[in-house]
């Protein structure tokens, strides 16, 4: 019988401990998430992106970009015409996306979370995982190294656009997490100063 609860509850404890790691990358912790999806297990934790989509390099206009939190996913427009679409994963229920008119109001391509990350020695090993700062703290001898948040676009506050991974449900703390390809292609069409409307 003892054997019997083992074979059921190894395959459940394994498929936990890879969602929350990525596949030994250093650095890249399951909160903001620079995950690569090919080193995601497949299964349920990973919905892989069938909605993202761009046609905006021929077309002109005034860039704007619509984020719709009920269907998950980005809408990118030049001169009121849609450009793109990219899927997304924005706040949980206690990380809820602010809603609301704002603007682009910083870009920074190489962007690292200064609150979410791993603790790291001085190889850059991960000896702490999925840490948050204000509530861990550092074990001797390792440093903090902040979640990768390339072709961050902030809009608001601590919040963004940015590469991230996306489980197919709204899970960061409040970001904007797109797939990398669409994060590049939005941070390469947006300047400071692009309406972003976030809607419910």
């Amino acid at each position: 019988m003892i054997f019997k609860v083992l074979r059921l509850l190894l395959p459940a404890t394994a498929l936990i401990l890879a969602s929350c790691t990525s596949g030994g990358s250093r650095g890249q912790t399951q909160y903001l998430e620079a995950f690569n999806p090919q080193s995601v297990p497949h299964s349920a934790l990973y919905d892989a992106d069938q909605v993202s989509y761009w046609d905006g390099d021929g077309m002109s206009g005034t860039p704007s970009v619509t984020i719709d939190l009920s269907d998950q996913k980005a809408y990118f427009y030049k001169g009121g015409q849609l450009a793109g679409v990219s899927a997304l994963s924005t706040g949980d229920e206690k990380h809820p996306t602010k809603t609301g008119n704002f603007k682009v109001i910083q870009k920074d391509q190489w962007h690292k979370s200064n609150l979410y990350g791993d603790f790291v020695d001085g190889a850059g090993n991960v000896v702490m995982a999925n840490i948050d700062v204000t509530k861990d703290k550092a074990p001797p001898g390792t440093r903090f190294e902040g979640s990768k948040m390339h072709h961050f676009m902030r809009f608001t506050g601590g919040i963004g656009m940015h590469e991230g991974f996306l489980p197919g449900y709204p899970a960061s703390h409040g970001c904007v997490r797109m797939p990398g390809h669409m994060a590049a292609i939005f941070y390469n069409n947006v300047s400071v100063g692009t309406p972003v409307t976030v809607r419910p």
